[in-house]
């Protein structure tokens, strides 16, 4: 079914938005009334994106097509107001053995991407005094993962770049929060051997994987009017995952 975004609520930009929990962050938003576009690197240009929202081609890694993005949006649905920084990649390797291209490409799709993401939307966001910006990290930020050390680096990152952000911008009426997701189902997590998942999800309290809907239920809720007194939080969705870290 084509998602119709409603000519109402605000502008929303949502980047990764295009599979896992950007795209269910993406409906979430679009539920509310919210005027939609999805970045990712793999959407066509013009052309409807997933689930019938706009679309615009980025690679995080690349501050011209983050600036572009941006540029695009504004000129469809107007200035960016609320901005989803999900997009990450993996590339798993034991410390001992990961290369040091491969440590830097992990750190700048997952942190330095959403410092640019952030760096980009805060100044519009400050001029209409009014800004969401909500980053999506892991709990592996906080627990710490053997084989995930660029991954877990990077994410961790975020807790330091949101909770900056938050205290330069909250002067402008913009909060900048973190959501921490635990084990979800998703393409990040496809490629866990079975062994492995079932190792999570028996330490994991509520015994199970997340949905992607109960993550983007929590980054709507960041999103809205009613989240407008929660700025440089981490909020875990984990099922009690990383309960008391």
């Amino acid at each position: 079914m084509t998602h119709r975004n409603r000519p109402t609520g605000r502008s929303a930009l949502v980047f990764g938005g295009s599979r896992g929990i950007g795209l269910a962050t993406s409906h979430a938003l679009a539920a509310q009334g919210h005027r939609v576009t999805v970045a990712a690197r793999g959407v066509a240009e013009d052309v409807p994106g997933p689930a019938g929202f706009s679309a615009v081609r980025c690679d995080v890694t690349d501050s011209a097509q983050v600036d572009a993005a941006f540029t695009r949006t504004e000129a469809r649905q107007g200035p960016v107001q609320i901005v989803v920084a999900s997009a990450g990649v993996r590339q798993d390797g034991l410390l001992q053995r990961t290369e040091e291209a491969a440590f830097r490409r992990v750190v700048d799709a997952n942190l330095t991407g959403s410092w640019r993401i952030v760096r980009r939307a805060a100044p519009t966001m400050a001029a209409h005094a009014w800004g969401r910006l909500i980053l999506v990290s892991s709990v592996a930020a906080v627990l710490g993962t053997a084989g995930q050390v660029s991954y877990a680096a990077a994410k961790a990152g975020l807790s330091g770049l949101a909770r900056s952000a938050a205290r330069e911008l909250g002067p402008h009426g913009v909060t900048c929060n973190i959501v921490l997701p635990g084990f979800v189902d998703t393409a990040l997590t496809s490629d866990l051997s079975p062994r492995r998942r079932d190792a999570i999800v028996s330490t994991t309290p509520l015994g199970r994987a997340g949905r992607v809907e109960e993550i983007a239920a929590v980054v709507a809720f960041l999103a809205s009017e009613a989240a407008s007194y929660v700025t440089g939080a981490t909020v875990p969705v984990d099922g009690g995952l990383a309960m008391g870290h």
